[in-house]
């Protein structure tokens, strides 16, 4: 079960973050978000993957970021075609993944992730906002049974310490992982570590 923490700006959090063995912390790339990164913070995580969260943004700036952060994971929730996506990857550094976020209001955006199969490396679903990284809402898991795959894909959007239940009902050959992000936060951008520390050793134990 792959846990990556989304929205991560101060470097004395990141630390406290990482230290709890998470597998992916998430920095977000949009300008209008309240968790927006403008700077390299003083400490980037060192063990846990770095993935950057864009939306619509241009194959040069990804590129930029890439290289400055040293990413690991590119995450896109914007409107990025599948012929983007393939420019893209022909671009990142050899190992660099491709995760397309998939905003899920209904049945037929499950149908639409076919065409990313081949240009992508795993999805992200989500809930329909226009607050992008991070809104607090959660979807309708069922919405997820559509999915044949063969992508795998990490579950995102509203999980917080009240999910664990539903979590540990949740059954999918391709559900890899959960992005944690606005439940666990003291304000935007900083998570509270000791709630998140107690939600993860729960949710290892349920699984």
């Amino acid at each position: 079960m792959i846990v990556k923490v989304c929205g991560m700006r101060d470097a004395q959090n990141i630390r406290a973050v990482e230290a709890l063995g998470v597998d992916y912390m998430g920095f977000v790339f949009y300008p209008h978000s309240p968790r927006y990164v403008d700077r390299v913070p003083a400490y980037l995580p060192s063990k846990a993957v770095r993935a950057g969260v864009f939306v619509d943004a241009t194959i040069e700036e990804i590129l930029r970021r890439t290289e400055l952060f040293s990413l690991g994971v590119v995450q896109l929730h914007g409107a990025e075609s599948p012929a983007f996506c393939l420019s893209l990857r022909k671009k990142l550094p050899p190992g660099t993944k491709i995760v397309k976020a998939v905003a899920v209001a209904g049945s037929r955006d499950m149908d639409r992730t076919a065409d990313y199969r081949n240009v992508c490396d795993g999805l992200l679903f989500e809930t329909p906002s226009m607050v992008y990284g991070g809104s607090g809402r959660r979807f309708d898991w069922s919405l997820t049974e559509r999915y044949r795959g063969p992508l795998p894909f990490i579950l995102s959007g509203g999980i917080g310490p009240e999910s664990l239940a539903a979590l540990t009902a949740l059954r999918h050959p391709y559900w890899a992982g959960v992005d944690l992000n606005s439940c666990f936060e003291t304000a935007p951008g900083m998570k509270d570590a000791a709630l998140l520390e107690k939600f993860l050793k729960t949710l290892k134990n349920s699984l």
